[in-house]
């Protein structure tokens, strides 16, 4: 089956113009966060530290597959090797699979770690031949088995040593990409430690680093496209222009309100982004399938943010799931990116897990919401909780 996103990422590629806009499910957070990656578990009562499973964590990706809103699914490669070489649920999905392809130190969190307050070090826990087909070496059909799309993550720190040697490990693994047909995107953090670089040139000194490090890489070495922390329009506007085969987009970071996530990815391809990837934001929400729903309409350029979070919780009311904060509290914009305006130049809570069988928050078919009041898209999104799935 034809795959979103080669479809999106050809036709912006031949027309910059065009609106198609991407979004991807991080569900790679067990490379990071340890037991607590999962989110808390929907039974679990104030001050527990009750987390749901890694099985009720993939159950979720495979309703997000079925669901099928999103074009990518980022998994780590022990999930990818279930879900897709095993259970080959994205043999007649138009979503991607793509699996984390390093792990550097500064995502190591474990409860009590300090690794995050150190500079950043490269590091590997799976290969690209595991990632493709689950053991040390393929055969070039076997390559075919498992995802042909990573992430590779880079954190500079403004340390010639450090940012070097992050560089050398970067290029080893373009060069075993390539070799092996693997495709990459790349995700570019900002420092980890603090005051490496002055607040006000943060967001030139990340642009400068990915234009920089991507200059002397050809077409066949470079990233699919970038993932980077949403800086303010101008800077996101500045990637876009500079050069067409670095297609932007935007990591969501940790979670905030309901406004938060859907205004940045709303400001984010306002100003040229053209994928949104969001993990703790969907992952940390009262209905995942709703909430990624919400973030496709507004992805299409059919609802606009603030219509959208009215619309989430009537949908969540329909549902008998309580929001996490009033709609008022909701409607709030609490991310500082979002405050920036063209003039002047980055939040956790627990999950509601959908249980098996339950109503999916969507139809097939999408109404033209820019025709219709507020009212009236209130009323659809309800409505169609009410069909049978």
């Amino acid at each position: 089956m034809e795959k979103t996103l080669d479809a999106k990422i050809a036709r912006i590629k031949a027309d910059p113009s065009c609106k198609d806009f991407l979004l991807a499910d991080a569900k790679d957070a067990d490379m990071a966060y340890g037991i607590s990656a999962p989110g808390k578990s929907p039974e679990h009562h104030a001050h527990e530290g009750r987390y749901r499973s890694l099985a009720e964590y993939r159950e979720q990706i495979r309703q997000v597959i079925g669901q099928a809103k999103v074009d990518i699914v980022l998994m780590s490669a022990s999930t990818n090797e279930i879900l897709t070489i095993e259970e080959r649920l994205f043999d007649q999905s138009p979503v991607t699979p793509a699996a984390r392809a390093n792990d550097t130190t500064d995502i190591h969190l474990a409860t009590g770690s300090r690794y995050a307050q150190q500079s950043a070090l490269p590091f590997r826990s799976t290969t690209i031949d595991h990632i493709q087909c689950g053991k040390l070496a393929c055969s070039i059909e076997e390559r075919k088995l498992g995802a042909d799309l990573g992430l590779y993550s880079v954190t500079f720190n403004n340390d010639v040593e450090l940012d070097l040697r992050t560089l050398e490990t970067y290029k080893a693994f373009r060069l075993e990409a390539e070799k092996k047909g693997f495709r990459h995107f790349l995700e570019v953090f900002n420092p980890n430690l603090p005051g490496v670089v002055a607040d006000a040139q943060l967001g030139q000194y990340i642009n400068d680093q990915v234009v920089r490090a991507l200059a002397g890489v050809t077409r066949t070495g470079r990233p699919l496209f970038l993932k980077v922390v949403y800086q303010g329009p101008d800077f996101m506007e500045q990637l876009a222009r500079y050069d067409p085969d670095l297609i932007p987009g935007i990591m969501g970071g940790a979670s905030g309100t309901t406004l938060d996530a859907f205004k940045m990815l709303a400001e984010a391809k306002k100003y040229g982004a053209r994928i949104a990837l969001y993990g703790r934001k969907i992952n940390n929400s009262e209905h995942q399938l709703a909430f990624i729903a919400f973030l496709r309409l507004i992805a299409d350029g059919e609802i606009e943010p603030e219509e959208a979070v009215c619309a989430y919780h009537g949908v969540l009311q329909e549902l008998n799931i309580k929001p996490y904060r009033p709609l008022k509290e909701d409607l709030e914009v609490t991310h500082p990116a979002m405050s920036y305006t063209r003039s002047t130049g980055r939040i956790n809570v627990p999950e509601r897990t959908a249980e098996p069988g339950a109503k999916n928050p969507e139809t097939a078919i999408t109404p033209d919401f820019k025709s219709m009041t507020q009212q009236q898209k209130l009323a659809y999104n309800r409505a169609k909780l009410r069909e049978p799935q």
